[in-house]
């Protein structure tokens, strides 16, 4: 679980750097376009996360 929250904190302020960063000049529909796919794209490696919690965190297993 631990892993899991760290995850979601680290990925939420590297989303939000890159998109500061890199966003400042674009439009508003490529702004909306960025934090739409970056607000969805975490779902997937929390998933693998989970999966793995429930498999029992073992390596290997």
């Amino acid at each position: 679980m631990v892993t899991l929250v760290t995850f979601v904190i680290v990925y939420a302020f590297v989303a939000m750097v890159i998109g500061d960063l890199k966003l400042q000049n674009a439009g508003g529909w490529a702004i909306f376009a960025y934090y739409a796919i970056a607000g969805l794209a975490w779902v997937i490696p929390a998933g693998a996360i989970i999966w793995w919690m429930e498999r029992g965190g073992k390596p290997g297993t």
